[in-house]
């Protein structure tokens, strides 16, 4: 069952986003992910909530996305996205 890392984030450091940019995609392709959703574009349909841009990562099962979400290679990124931006993530199964 495909899993996804879903993520809402503003950046606040223009220099740390562009060294994660740097290092994330190959990193998700190397884990089995591939991403479905990488915009700013969006509308609000309900509520609101105000983004910023919004990731949506699948990954082959939960196994994979915790494998690299886990990883000792993303924790550092990881660290570096906490650090240089505003962002709530979930880990979630599909149907």
């Amino acid at each position: 069952m495909a899993a996804y890392f879903v993520l809402q984030i503003r950046w606040t450091d223009e220099e740390i986003r562009k060294r994660y940019i740097a290092g994330i995609s190959g990193m998700i392709e190397k884990h089995g992910g591939r991403f479905i959703v990488a915009s700013s574009m969006f509308t609000v349909a309900e509520g609101s909530w105000k983004p910023g841009l919004l990731v949506v990562v699948e990954f082959p099962d939960m196994r994979a996305l915790r494998d690299w979400y886990d990883s000792e290679e993303y924790r550092p990124l990881r660290a570096l996205r906490l650090t240089g931006s505003e962002s709530n993530a979930v880990l979630v199964e599909g149907v």
